[in-house]
Parts: C-alpha cells; sequence; structure tokens
C-alpha cells in the first residue's frame, strides 16, 4: 500500500488540545465576561467607536438608494399638495373676481337708482319705475323693451327718464310690458331748447353719422350755437316736461352754399346702456279739459269810415 494513500491526520488517540465543549465553555464565560465588564465599565466602547469609524462610508453607501427613495416620494408629494393649493387659489381669485365684478355693478345701480330717486323726487308728474328687459330685435330701430305695461298705468306716448335725462318715449304699450323708442332712432324727433341761448329747435335721431346719435334740423347756417351747448327739452309739445337734459352739441358744419347748418349731438341719458327708468305721465294726459266756450272764434276786426 502506497504512502500517499495513507491520512494526515493523526488517529484519535495521539490528538492534542482541548476539547469542543471544553472550548464552548472557555468561550461562553469569556463572552459573559466581556458583556458585563462592557455594561459596568464600557470596556468595547473604544472598539464600537473605532469599527463605527471604519464602517461609516460602508454604511453611507447602503443608505443612498434609500434617502433618494425617500427624497423622491417627498418631493411628488409636494408637487401634488402644491398643485391642489394652486388649483384652489386659482378657483378662489376668479371667484373674488367675480365677487368684484358683481359689486362694481351693484354699486354702479345703486347710484343710478338714487339718482332716480332723486330725479323723482323732483318731478311733478305721476312716475312709475320700470326696468329694461332687452333691446327690440329689428336692428334698423333703436327700441327697448320695458317690463311694465297697460295694468301699471303706462300711456301711449308717455316720456322715460333715466338719471341723466331723457330716454324715449312709450310708442307700443302692452297689458305687462311695453316698447320704447329712443331718442337717437331715425324716426323720432324731439321739441328741443338752447339752454345757453333760449332758442327752439327740433332734434332728430340720427343713426348715419354713428350709431347713438342726434341731429339739430333746420338752424339757420348763422344761427348762435356753440360747440358744449346743452339741449333741454322745451315742453311746448305736450308731451315732455320741460327742462330736462336732452344732449348736448358736440360737432358743427356751416357751409356758405347751405341754408341751414348741420348741428351734430350727443345724447345726455345712457341709451345704450339703461337699466332702470321712469316712465312719467304725458302732460297732455294729465291737462285738464277745456271749457265748452274756450274754442270760440275772435271776432275780426271790421273797418269803417267814419
Amino acid at each position: 500500500m502506497a504512502l500517499t494513500s495513507l491520512g494526515r491526520e493523526p488517529p484519535p488517540f495521539f490528538r492534542q488540545g482541548p476539547s469542543a465543549f471544553s472550548r464552548w465553555l472557555v468561550l461562553s464565560a469569556l463572552a459573559v465576561f466581556l458583556m458585563v465588564a462592557d455594561a459596568r465599565f464600557d470596556l468595547m466602547l473604544p472598539l464600537r467607536t473605532a469599527l463605527s469609524v471604519a464602517l461609516y462610508p460602508l454604511q453611507w453607501l447602503a443608505m443612498r438608494p434609500v434617502l433618494l427613495v425617500q427624497s423622491a416620494q417627498s418631493a411628488l408629494q409636494a408637487m401634488a399638495t402644491n398643485a391642489a393649493s394652486l388649483a384652489a387659489l386659482r378657483q378662489q381669485l376668479s371667484t373674488q373676481a367675480q365677487r368684484a365684478n358683481q359689486a362694481d355693478l351693484l354699486l354702479l345701480e345703486n347710484r343710478r337708482l338714487r339718482d332716480l330717486l332723486a330725479l323723482q323726487a323732483r318731478l311733478e308728474q305721476r312716475t312709475v319705475a320700470a326696468q329694461v328687459l332687452y333691446d327690440a330685435a329689428d336692428p334698423y330701430t333703436r327700441k327697448v323693451i320695458l317690463d311694465k305695461g297697460e295694468l301699471q298705468g303706462l300711456h301711449l306716448g308717455a316720456p322715460v327718464v333715466d338719471e341723466l335725462g331723457i330716454l324715449g318715449q312709450v310708442t307700443r304699450l302692452f297689458p305687462l310690458m311695453s316698447e320704447v323708442t329712443l331718442i337717437t332712432d331715425r324716426d323720432h324727433a324731439i321739441p328741443v331748447l338752447n339752454a345757453r341761448t333760449g332758442a327752439r329747435g327740433v332734434a332728430y335721431g340720427d343713426t348715419f353719422s354713428h350709431a347713438d346719435a342726434m341731429e339739430l334740423r333746420f338752424m339757420a347756417a348763422n344761427a348762435d350755437v356753440e360747440q358744449g351747448d346743452l339741449l333741454t327739452t322745451s315742453g311746448v309739445d305736450g308731451v315732455y316736461p320741460a327742462g330736462l337734459p336732452v344732449a348736448r352739441v358736440e360737432k358743427i358744419e356751416r357751409r356758405t352754399d347751405a341754408v341751414f347748418a348741420r348741428i351734430y349731438c350727443a345724447p345726455v341719458a345712457s341709451v345704450a346702456g339703461a337699466t332702470h327708468v321712469l316712465v312719467l305721465d304725458p302732460l297732455d294726459a294729465a291737462a285738464k279739459p277745456r271749457p265748452a266756450g274756450a274754442s270760440e272764434a275772435i271776432p275780426a276786426k271790421t273797418g269803417g269810415r267814419r
């Protein structure tokens, strides 16, 4: 038998060193001693400190993926929170803007209503407050529809005013609604008085030069009319009360070869934006009937020689 086939370990009888149980007892006692000594005297603190310093780079590298995932989650949550906050702020801003616009409209409407109440206190005729519902469907006329009609005591031909001046005249009457022809309509005419000079004239609606305009017609080319003159109602027609503002003179064209001057005016009332108006009783509706003998002819003078 070859020597190489023999085992290199000594037989069990010749083995040296302690047994496995003895080594376990010794190591267990040493471990217990070290634990008690570390708990009482912190003997292993320098070793732990050295190990923590040595293992810190490995710990830092091992924590990088976890920290990156946590940072990404925090960033996504922050973005979602900011987006929700931004949407809520935009909605709040839109709501506040709508409320601000409504507040401006309410302030304007309140001011107009106060002016209407002040005008109503100065008028002697009976007045009916009304609201403009919508413009007439005909694009070639300037008419509006009111929410009051014959059942509320309106009369055909009644003048309509807003807080600034004359707006128009009732030209069609229904039980619960009425149609008002504005003073800028091309078929409307109103007797006016120049507040500066006292000269009378007739203002017509003018839709040819520009929208919502008027023209003072049949005034002589050398008539005393200046830009900025205020035209008021004269009261001679028996419909409109005297002294209410109608329009202001904007432009005057005088030509030597023409008998009459071209006088363009702008209405004082808000013909394009009126919402609340006052409907007055016509002057002739409140007039008392004439006596029976008031219409008798005056005897003509007779001339003769003596």
